[in-house]
């Protein structure tokens, strides 16, 4: 299960294609061109769940796949690495660019905490993780307390109010698509799918690219896409 599959790959291909249609709406509204609420309301604000759900999920298979046979702490201390970094980065950009809103617990951010998590749960059999990504969303649904508001706590998703920043992805309840991410890797691999999806998808190897290169392709995007979108407006108005 270590080899590379190119189906996980064109997977998140796909999600990144869906996280930079997201984005592309969202400078749009930001510039005026869209009606102010468009991207948290209606059709937009489930795709947008849709599409961070897929990116938690696939980073559950994904360290499944790369570590579910033994884990390979070089190779899982360098990615964890990345990511924190990364986090980080969005963090201290968005702080400084964005105060007001700034980005403290991100996708990233989430990703990260999720590697921690599943990386000490890895060896659990896939319907026990898939009991807890249940039990995660439970605890969302039922529980909620004024205490967890803090800045300090609010990263939880244990609390009673929404904080004003430009991405929120909380361990509760998006933990749970992590661990469901796990959960479906470790029956699949029981099941002897994954030997069979080995070579599927190999002839369309190079729209995988982006799903290899995704952390590049997440920290880029948003940058390029209001740099063109800033441009159109100059231009159109």
């Amino acid at each position: 299960m270590r080899d590379r599959l190119v189906v996980v790959d064109l997977a998140r291909t796909l999600a990144l294609a869906g996280m930079v249609v997201f984005h592309f709406t969202f400078d749009l509204e930001l510039f005026g061109w869209l009606a102010q609420g468009t991207t948290v309301t209606g059709g937009w604000a489930v795709f947008a769940r849709v599409v961070a759900g897929s990116f938690l999920f696939l980073s559950g298979v994904s360290l499944v796949l790369a570590h579910g046979a033994g884990v390979r702490w070089p190779s899982f201390r360098r990615r964890f690495l990345r990511l924190a970094g990364a986090a980080l980065l969005v963090t201290v950009v968005t702080w400084v660019a964005i105060p007001q809103a700034f980005i403290f617990f991100g996708i990233l951010h989430s990703i990260a905490l999720g590697s921690l998590v599943g990386v000490l749960l890895i060896r659990l059999p896939g319907v026990v993780l898939i009991g807890l990504a249940g039990a995660i969303l439970w605890v969302d649904r039922s529980f909620g307390w004024d205490g967890f508001n803090t800045l300090w706590l609010v990263w939880t998703g244990l609390g009673t109010r929404q904080p004003w920043t430009m991405d929120f992805v909380p361990v509760f309840p998006w933990l749970a698509a992590v661990l469901a991410g796990m959960g479906v890797a470790r029956l699949m691999g029981r099941a002897g799918l994954w030997v069979r999806l080995r070579g599927v998808g190999a002839g369309l190897a190079p729209l995988a690219w982006p799903g290899r290169h995704s952390l590049a392709i997440y920290l880029l995007h948003q940058p390029v896409l209001i740099a063109l979108v800033w441009a159109g407006t100059m231009v159109l108005r």
